[in-house]
């Protein structure tokens, strides 16, 4: 999982992002100004920054050329703005903007581009010898593993659970609902979002369902280093 450090001064699109992109399994940092932006990158050293054009102090456009004359570019970076024009966004790109995110931010078009960024970012980024020079990537072995058929166990224990029909049809059915949300949390790592996807609910409903079942949202979460 990457490091992602999120600029703008909103803050509930600040808390947003950082509920979507830490339920993925990143680490984000978030930042509400260009100050906090650099301080940021200077001691984390994101794999990847969200940065917003409109900011009271310095805009993001700005921003994104002092990375970018001082050789602090080293990052993809993921412009946002609900006002900029095409103009604005055209510039951004020149200057080295991985990719222009119009808000309001659709969750698919989020996840999509900071997918892109960071495999664009990990081509940037030639592994190094001992002698700190750059190494060619190795080739792709011929042969791989074979590929063991996917078990309904593999998702889980939940997938294999039997029912006792003998009861009331709300206990049963809650206990259908719950072996059924804990199926799709193994199945995701834990992702909420990915979840809230699977099932069609929104992620407020979601979580209120869960807690309502009794659900362990700790069992599918992934570790992250």
């Amino acid at each position: 999982m990457a490091n992602i450090l999120v600029v703008d001064d909103e803050l509930g699109i600040r808390d947003l992002l950082w509920e979507i992109l830490n339920d993925e399994g990143h680490t984000v940092e978030v930042a509400e100004n260009a100050a906090q932006a650099r301080t940021a990158r200077h001691r984390e050293r994101p794999d990847l920054v969200l940065l917003d054009i409109w900011m009271p102090d310095t805009d993001g456009v700005t921003l994104l050329k002092e990375w970018s004359t001082t050789g602090l570019l080293t990052m993809p970076v993921i412009m946002m703005s609900g006002h900029a024009t095409i103009d604005t966004a055209v510039a951004a790109t020149k200057i080295g903007a991985q990719a222009f995110l119009e808000k309001p931010i659709t969750l698919q078009k989020l996840l999509k581009a900071v997918e892109q960024g960071l495999v664009k970012g990990s081509l940037r980024k030639p592994p190094l010898t001992m002698s700190g020079q750059a190494t060619e990537p190795m080739p792709e072995m011929a042969t791989h593993a074979p590929q063991m058929p996917a078990t309904a166990a593999d998702a889980g224990p939940q997938a294999q659970q039997n029912f006792k029909l003998d009861k009331p049809l709300r206990e049963a059915r809650d206990e259908f609902e719950k072996a059924y949300f804990e199926y799709h949390l193994a199945r995701e790592n834990g992702s909420m979002t990915r979840v809230a996807e699977k099932t069609g609910l929104e992620r407020t409903h979601l979580y209120r369902k869960l807690k309502q079942l009794g659900v362990d949202l700790t069992r599918g979460k992934r570790n992250v280093p």
